[in-house]
């Protein structure tokens, strides 16, 4: 009964730990998957070459991959933010002009009577007087998000060079507590892991490139201003699910609004169409294909991700259900073995 009772107490304590350190071992968690993620491009990277007889430094090898992705960051950061501040600007512009024509299509159209009629100053000051105090403690809300999403994001970034680092001494240290005979399954289960990791990183590079593709292609047909700009915002935010497309829909719209009301709608719905192909078909495919993943279980696990964690649940919800499928499958595959041998 003392046993009973001390191991039910040390679960109980157990499962509160863990609940109380959740955001922490999501970090660890996410700092995995991206370690997993590149760990196939950094070995490719630090093997010796046919006249090299030296393998590059680990250390090295991670380091040429970070600087690879800040380099290209930065040089995405140069090409988008100035042409979006312009048409920020020019937007800014236009907009009481904007508001005048719709306040006169909904007078001629008997929505509004001309009595109704404001200028844009008169609308600014007629929002309710409690507005700037929750603009206030909106902004110091996001202002705490976003130094935390920061510290997060270099936590991440540390911690996955660290177990990149350190991946081969820790798995030796963990496989000693594997049983002997277990030891080369969980080896075979921990590659297929990492490979799956991996494919998925592509796959989210692939689509990204699609979208990006897809949106240049359009809204140059469109005519729309700066197309390129929001063919790179379009394929940066495909890399986050579900908010991602929004945000290069509503960047190109706001684009194509400085051109026209009919434009903006047109490039809405061009986006609108996009998004549910992207999200209905190519996403599925795409992740069945690289990952092995089967197209039920991907959109199963966004929404599930999606509902659990929102936004960074829907991101890791797909490595994780392909980490679950190699030990669904390791486990399916010891049954097999088992069964046989009881024949």
């Amino acid at each position: 009964m003392l046993q009973t009772v001390a191991a039910v107490a040390g679960t109980v304590l157990l499962v509160a730990a863990l609940w109380a350190a959740r955001e922490a071992l999501l970090i660890i968690y996410v700092s995995a998957l991206v370690a997993m993620g590149f760990s196939p491009i950094v070995r490719f990277i630090e093997r010796p070459r046919h006249d090299e007889r030296r393998r590059l430094p680990r250390w090295l090898a991670i380091l040429v991959v970070y600087g690879t992705i800040v380099s290209i960051l930065i040089v995405v950061a140069l090409a988008v933010v100035p042409p979006l501040v312009t048409q920020a600007e020019s937007l800014w512009q236009k907009l009481p002009a904007e508001f005048n024509r719709l306040q006169s299509f909904l007078i001629d159209h008997r929505v509004m009577s001309s009595r109704s009629r404001v200028t844009m100053e008169e609308a600014v000051q007629n929002t309710p007087s409690g507005t700037a105090t929750n603009a206030v403690g909106t902004m110091l809300i996001a202002i705490g998000s976003l130094i935390g999403g920061v510290f997060a994001v270099v936590t991440v970034v540390i911690l996955s060079f660290y177990l990149m680092v350190e991946a081969e001494p820790m798995f030796a240290y963990l496989i000693r507590f594997v049983p002997a005979g277990r030891r080369a399954d969980v080896g075979a289960a921990s590659v297929a892991a990492v490979v799956r990791v991996s494919a998925w990183l592509r796959a989210q590079f692939l689509l990204a490139g699609v979208m990006g593709t897809f949106a240049a292609v359009g809204l140059w047909l469109m005519s729309v201003p700066y197309f390129y700009v929001i063919a790179l915002v379009a394929a940066l935010g495909e890399t986050i699910p579900i908010v991602g497309p929004v945000i290069g829909g509503v960047t190109a719209v706001a684009v194509a609004l400085t051109v026209s009301p009919r434009l903006a709608l047109t490039v809405g719905v061009y986006f609108l169409v996009l998004h549910q192909l992207e999200a209905n078909v190519l996403v599925p495919k795409i992740m069945e294909k690289q990952v092995g993943v089967s197209p039920v279980a991907v959109m199963t696990a966004l929404l599930i991700g999606g509902a659990l964690w929102g936004i960074l649940g829907a991101i890791l919800a797909i490595p994780t259900a392909a980490i679950l499928s190699v030990i669904i499958e390791e486990i399916a595959l010891d049954q097999e073995v088992r069964l046989q041998r009881v024949k």
